[in-house]
Parts: structure tokens; sequence; C-alpha cells
């Protein structure tokens, strides 16, 4: 069972990511941010795959799996996109939801490609983490960010849809392959995708405006964000997808509580009563 401590190891890093993040990307663009935070992911997957001893494997990896571990990274690069441009756009502990609620969708695939049963306890969570995450979008805003509302919505459901592929994609990728190599070649995958969309978008230049500030936690969050990788695909290499990433998304927690002291983002009544109901789906889910 020693992937359940793997699991829940990445939900920690998971939830600090998210508010390091939304700190470091600032007024900087999400897409060159996202770039930039990929290079530290890298180079951390990279050094673990050496630790470990693992890179003598890359040569007996077969093309399913490589294809796969392909399908995982385009997706994750993907997912990343979205969620870092809606984390810009909008509050932490509203994007975070959303993005958290890739666990429903997830299962339903795992049920249809991985074979992986739907049990009550299963439709208990998926109720839950629903309308959790409904009450918790619900607040209305005012200000400037009422104009952006409709943004940073459509990005964090599109983060939430690649992210349930990408569970689904690395499950099978990992399956023949050490889980830090195929967490590597991965990030190798998310690197190009996220490097291809900054000179498309011609943002490689607005580099020099990022503050020393951004820097430092960009940097961090791409310390976690590996941190987050490497515990999530061990887990996922011994454990079933329809447990080990609801566990995964119990890092809105971390997330909430982090963005409360220091962001100062708070939750209206309706918010926590969304929250406690995605943690009793997520519980649901783990029996």
């Amino acid at each position: 069972m020693l992937w359940l401590l793997f699991a829940f190891g990445s939900a920690f890093f998971a939830g600090v990511t998210a508010v390091l993040a939304k700190i470091g990307i600032g007024k900087a663009n999400s897409t060159l941010a996202t770039a930039l935070r990929t290079i530290v992911v890298l180079v951390f997957s990279w050094l673990m795959v050496f630790l470990v001893g693992s890179q003598g494997q890359i040569g007996q990896i077969s093309g399913k799996t490589l294809c796969f571990l392909i399908l995982s990274g385009l997706s994750t690069g993907a997912s990343w996109l979205c969620y870092f441009r809606a984390l810009q756009l909008g509050d932490v502990n509203k994007v975070a939801p959303i993005d958290k609620s890739s666990t429903v969708l997830t299962i339903l695939l795992a049920f249809l490609f991985l074979g992986e049963p739907i049990s009550v306890p299963k439709l208990i969570g998926i109720l839950g983490i629903g309308t959790g995450t409904l009450l918790m979008i619900a607040k209305k805003e005012t200000g400037s960010k009422q104009v952006q509302s409709g943004s940073w919505l459509l990005f964090a459901v599109l983060s939430a849809v690649f992210a349930s592929l990408t569970s689904i994609f690395g499950k099978i990728g990992v399956e023949n392959v050490e889980s830090n190599l195929g967490t590597a070649i991965r990030t190798v995958v998310v690197l190009a995708m996220a490097w291809l969309m900054v000179f498309v978008s011609g943002k490689q230049h607005a580099i020099r405006g990022i503050s020393k500030k951004s820097w430092g936690f960009l940097f961090l969050s791409g310390i976690t964000t590996g941190l987050s990788w490497l515990c999530y695909y061990r887990a996922l290499q011994d454990g079933p997808a329809s447990v080990v990433v609801p566990i995964d998304k119990l890092s809105i927690v971390v997330t909430i509580v982090f963005s409360y002291f220091v962001l100062k983002e708070k939750l209206s009544r309706k918010a926590v009563v969304g929250l406690l109901l995605i943690l009793v789906g997520t519980g649901a889910m783990l029996f």
C-alpha cells in the first residue's frame, strides 16, 4: 500500500504548486511562465532518473508505451496552459475546484478504457464533487473580474478535461516503465509543447520583463510540480487510477488553506459547503 503514501504526497505538493504559480505568474504571460516552469520540472525529473539509475531502460521502452507517454505529455501540456491561464484570470479558490473536478471524468474514462468498475461509493463521490464544485464557483464577481469570469471558467474547464486524459494516458504509459523515467519522458513532451506555444504566440521576448520575485516563485512552483509528478506517477504505477486520482485531488484542501493565508482569498459560506461536499465525495471514492 506504499502507493497510497505517494498519492497523498502528490496531493500535498500539487496543492502548494497552485499558490506558488499564482504568485509567480503575476502579470507575466501565462504561456511563457508555464514554459519556464517546465524547464525546472524537466531538470528535476531527469535528476531523479539518474539518481534511481533507470536511464538504462530507455532502449527497452516499447512503441505502445512511448506513444501513451507522448499522449500523456501532450494532454498535460494542454492542461497546464489552460490551468495557469485560468489562475491568472481568476481566484485560486475558484479555479482549483473546477480543475479537481476532472476526477469525475477520469473515473468514467477509467471505466470505459481501463475496465475499472464504478461502485456505489464512487457514484456518491461523483455527485458530491459535482455539486460541491458548482457551489464553490457560484459566488458572484464584481468589478473588473466580472468581465473576465467567462474566460477563466472556460480555461479551467478545459484544464480539467485535459487533466483527466492525462491520468488515463499516464496510467497506461507507466505500466511497463519505471515511473521516474516515464515522468521525465513526458516532461520532455510538455516542454516542447509549451515552448512551441510561446514562439507561435510571439511571447518569447517578454522574458525580459519578468521580475526577480516572479522568477523565484516560478522556480519553486516547478520544484513542487516535479515532486508532485514523481509521487503521482509512482502511485499510478501500483495503484488503480480511480483511487489514486481522487486522493491527488485532495490537493484542493492544501490550495484553499494556502490561498487563504498567503493570497488572502476568503471563502463564502456556500463555498465552504461546496468544499465539504468535495471532500466527502472524494472520501467516498476511497472506499
